[in-house]
């Protein structure tokens, strides 16, 4: 079986790479299009997503800078760095052979 990034540990790095292939997006608003794009079944804590996005922007998978949002408050908006746009196409690629693979077995078992 090849190397893959460990499923459970990367799944949220995964959501938040996915969500700024849309575009630049701050922490907030990150958090709130994979709430919506879940049909709210998937809510992600403040606790949980910057500590995410700090290691993202360590391994050099998005980059950040402050800016202004619409409402004229400051935030930390974060972007896909080239690094990190390789990177989700390979996860993809693994989550989407996994779930397949699941998804045999749980129809046999």
């Amino acid at each position: 079986m090849g190397k893959t990034p460990d499923q459970l540990q990367g799944t949220l790095g995964l959501l938040i790479l996915k969500t700024l292939a849309l575009g630049p997006n701050h922490g907030f608003g990150i958090a709130l299009h994979i709430q919506n794009a879940s049909s709210g079944l998937l809510r992600v804590e403040e606790g949980s997503l910057y500590p995410a996005l700090h290691r993202l922007e360590k391994e050099k998978l998005v980059s950040a800078e402050w800016r202004l949002t619409e409402n004229s408050r400051r935030a930390r908006y974060y972007r896909l760095t080239p690094l990190g746009r390789k990177w989700l196409a390979n996860a993809e690629r693994s989550w989407t052979s996994m779930t397949k693979g699941i998804a045999k077995v749980l129809r046999f078992a």
